[in-house]
């Protein structure tokens, strides 16, 4: 078989990513060499890599800089209304091959790159992951600020500038451990920081009322320092921003609280308020509230731990430690942090909105939700409605009605998960302390919000208890969630069928108060990263059957529907999938010194590790595989090689228990002679961003198999269908959508839908009744019980079984039989690669709902009250007009 084509001997052929002009290409190497020589290298004789790819970046960023202050320039002068993302997440990944597609740069780097006797794909491999996030939530903040740049909306990005992003993963002896990412260690070409703006932000103290007032005194503060991180549009010369806060302490920090004596420790202490931005919380809809999650799966009776529960002791699926429960009060003032520093730059940009003016120009509030959105990805931004209603009640002397009404106008709130443990609920003793005068503007909220329902419904008790933002009990807690329905003006969800269950179950109060109120805005992935920058190939094979526009309007893939049968398209396609797994099999060797047969199928499950999103039914099927390899050795098999790839939250148990397993299972399988090359198991390590973008274009078969009911939308999904893999999936999320947009019968779709999950509810779920009437999944059980895959520690998952047989909320043994009936059915299509790869064209003809264009455009119209524009601002080098 041919080996692939490299990224440099592609650019040799026509592609949609322009073809590189002379004078571009001498620019770019005039520019790379000085920054080299000037910039990095200085003193020393030799260049690293290292410095190669930081010239580069230094040479492409000088192409942004003019765009992005001309764009500022453009907004100040036109005064639009201004979209404000606030996110404790942004999952960027890498920027260089990204910022070079989006300003059209790719060619003329890659062919001046080549000129100068360097690889570009081995330059942008050196660029550390911006690990902002944890997952979907964080990576749709990214999608969405590279739709709101390519559709040209005044729109900013404002979150926490992390000194260490989400862990980076490493697998010792099967089990997952963590290590710091330090992805800021050589220094970030991208950022700007911006003391100029550098904020106060307030914490602790005590509140006093007085005639004139209300007045927070005696706060710690801490200053928040801006960095900002243009965010180029898709070829139309618009660089948006994206602030993210750091937290230092001010000069006298702790300085009055000293005798001479003590300066050093309260210099040293400073390290306690500079904390805030240190590390991002490494939990995915797993419990954010640890005690939480201990009491649900304790009352579920998953979690026993035992001293002797048989686990690798450098594994931190043991027990965690008392220690575990602190910290909470770090998040809170994280959340607190971005809000309060994000409200300040808010109100300063809306007073004063000429170009480089600090002097305030409006003063009236009334205007402020025509010149205003905010939009908080899910509840942990919540305070930026009290921080508001302080701001304009304490700070601005707005009456409360007025600074209720405007609040209400600006704020929209996007609800990310409907399992009840990951919704946050702080302690109000905890407020109390940390924002005293927060605590009490929430305390007005709910009240006038139950004294409306309760006149709306008089002597309904309990719909009042259920509809509190104040939960009581042994510990009262604020529920965030409640907070942001009341004080928002529109609150959606992320896919059709969440939407749904937000409104009928998660928030049916609220829904019968104020029907109006509730939307659905199905989630997308930006289709310049998603298949431009990953898939180059199959970009380029679209572009010959119908042009570039779909890069921008994604629906226009609807042309390739007549051309399903064209058999030059059918090979094309089939044979950029082959180059893509070809690519990655290489990939695959060098990593994990394992061999692939590149032409079994690529059957892949990536996503974070939660029981929810259940690869404990994927671990089942392969074992299944394994068995029946193994019971019939002679019999003609299609070869699989599975993947499985993500990160298990660290405090979470039962997600490092499945990591095991996974590992478990590989080191079986992949040694038995029996099987060879037909069944391979690989545990992607550090699943991240950049390692999406290597694995997806090279897949066959995504896994999508959630519990009907659990994931709200899932954008991994969309990915997958976009690169030419098909769909194995549960009716859960946007798979819902995607089945509708490609037909049913072009989607390999099995199991319960949620008014079956609903029944199995009522019924009452048994797992047992499973375990005895099916003899496969009785093996396999068996298996994993008795320790076949862990002949050292036959013990070693009796908690996976225990949870499996008595108290699995999520029903894995429910659905394995419908799982198992469609992967056979799976199995029957691959050995058609013909009719496989019609159903391929299908499905990307059919993706095009899925792009954050779509997406992007309701949230405008339909929430903010804006209109996408096309229009093209002047690029550096033209005068403006």
């Amino acid at each position: 078989m041919a080996a692939p084509l490299t990224d440099s001997e592609r650019r040799r052929q026509i592609s949609v990513r322009g073809l590189a002009g002379l004078g571009d290409v001498a620019e770019v190497r005039r520019s790379f060499n000085r920054h080299l020589h000037f910039t990095l290298v200085k003193d020393r004789n030799v260049a690293t890599p290292r410095d190669y790819f930081f010239a580069l970046a230094h040479t492409v960023r000088d192409h942004l800089v003019g765009r992005w202050i001309r764009t500022q320039q453009h907004y100040y002068e036109r005064d639009p209304k201004r979209i404000y993302y606030l996110s404790l997440e942004f999952y960027m990944g890498r920027t260089l091959q990204n910022t070079m597609v989006n300003l059209g740069l790719q060619n003329a780097c890659d062919e001046a790159i080549y000129q100068l006797g360097l690889d570009l794909e081995e330059l942008e491999e050196i660029e550390e992951d911006a690990g902002l996030g944890n997952g979907g939530l964080g990576r749709l903040a990214a999608c969405f600020l590279d739709s709101m740049a390519t559709l040209g909306l005044a729109a900013y990005g404002y979150g926490i500038r992390y000194e260490f992003g989400i862990f980076n993963q490493k697998i010792v002896n099967g089990w997952q451990v963590e290590e710091a990412d330090d992805w800021l260690r050589y220094g970030n070409p991208w950022e700007k920081a911006r003391p100029e703006y550098m904020l106060p932000v307030h914490f602790y103290g005590r509140v006093e009322h007085t005639p004139e007032g209300v007045r927070w005194l005696d706060t710690q503060v801490v200053l928040a320092m801006p960095y900002d991180t243009p965010v180029p549009g898709y070829r139309n010369n618009t660089v948006n921003t994206m602030r993210l806060w750091s937290a230092k302490a001010p000069n006298d920090f702790k300085l009055h609280d000293f005798n001479v004596g003590g300066y050093i420790e309260a210099v040293l202490d400073r390290n306690l308020a500079e904390n805030i931005s240190r590390v991002l919380y490494p939990n995915d809809n797993s419990q954010r509230e640890r005690e939480a999650e201990t009491q649900a799966e304790g009352e579920a009776g998953s979690m026993h731990w035992e001293p002797d529960v048989g686990l690798d002791p450098r594994s931190p699926g043991s027990r965690p430690g008392p220690k575990f429960f602190e910290g909470k009060e770090l998040r809170l003032k994280q959340e607190y942090f971005v809000v309060a520093a994000t409200l300040q730059d808010i109100i300063r940009r809306f007073k004063s909105s000429k170009f480089g003016c600090r002097d305030p120009v409006r003063t009236c509030f009334e205007t402020f939700p025509d010149k205003v959105a905010i939009q908080l990805n899910d509840t942990h931004p919540a305070l930026a409605i009290p921080e508001l209603m302080r701001i304009l009640v304490d700070v601005e002397k707005v009456d409360w009605d007025k600074a209720w009404e405007i609040t209400k106008k600006t704020c929209a709130y996007t609800n990310h998960t409907v399992l009840p443990e990951a919704l946050e609920r702080w302690p109000v003793s905890m407020f109390e302390n940390l924002l005293p005068r927060h605590l009490e503007i929430i305390y007005a909220i709910n009240q006038r919000h139950l004294d409306h329902v309760a006149a709306l419904f008089p002597g309904d008790v309990d719909r009042l208890r259920r509809m509190s933002v104040i939960e009581e009990g042994d510990c009262k807690r604020i529920n965030m969630a409640h907070l942001c329905v009341i004080g928002s003006h529109v609150v959606n969800g992320v896919a059709r069928i969440h939407s749904e269950i937000v409104k009928q179950s998660v928030f049916k109060d609220f829904y019968e108060l104020e029907p109006e109120k509730f939307q659905n805005k199905t989630n997308g992935i930006t289709p310049r990263r998603w298949l431009l920058l990953c898939n180059p190939g199959l970009a380029d094979t679209i572009v010959e059957k119908i042009g570039e526009g779909f890069l921008t309007d994604l629906s226009q893939l609807k042309k390739l529907l007549p051309l399903v049968d064209d058999e030059a398209l059918i090979r094309d396609v089939a044979k950029v999938k082959q180059e893509n797994k070809l690519k990655f099999s290489a990939f695959l060797e060098k990593e994990y010194k394992v061999k692939i047969n590149p032409s079994s199928m690529f059957d892949v499950h990536v996503k974070r590790i939660h029981e929810y999103k259940r690869q404990l039914l994927n671990c089942l099927h392969i074992i299944t595989l394994y068995n029946r390899i193994k019971k019939d050795p002679a019999k003609a098999f299609v070869p699989r090689t599975i993947m499985i790839g993500g990160k298990a939250a660290p405090g979470y148990h039962m997600a490092k228990m499945i990591i095991k397993l996974v590992t478990s299972i590989g080191n079986v399988v992949n040694h038995d002679p029996v099987v060879g090359d037909r069944l391979k198991v690989i545990f992607l390590e550090n699943y991240r961003v950049s390692l999406a973008e290597k694995v997806i274009p090279a897949a066959d078969l995504s896994q999508q198999i959630s519990t009907a009911g659990t994931e709200a939308s899932g954008t991994g999904n969309m990915k997958f269908m976009l690169n030419g893999a098909l769909t194995i999936g549960t009716m859960d999320g946007a798979n819902v959508e995607m089945a509708e947009e490609a037909g049913t019968e072009n989607l390999f779709i099995f199991g319960m839908r949620v008014e079956d999950v609903e029944a199995l509810d009522q019924k009452g779920y048994n797992a047992r009744e499973y375990y005895e009437r099916l003899p496969e999944l009785r093996q396999a059980l068996d298996q994993i019980s008795s320790g076949f895959f862990s002949p050292k520690d036959p013990h070693c998952f009796r908690d996976v079984v225990n949870m499996l047989l008595n108290h699995d909320r999520f029903k894995v043994f429910a659905d394995y039989e419908a799982y198992v009936a469609c992967q056979a059915q799976v199995d029957q299509l691959y050995r058609n690669p013909r009719e496989w790869t019609k159903k391929v064209i299908r499905n990307i003809a059919c993706s095009g709902k899925f792009s954050s264009d779509r997406t992007i455009t309701e949230y405008a119209r339909d929430i903010w009250g804006v209109e996408p524009s096309d229009l093209q601002i002047p690029p550096p080098n033209l005068p403006r007009d």
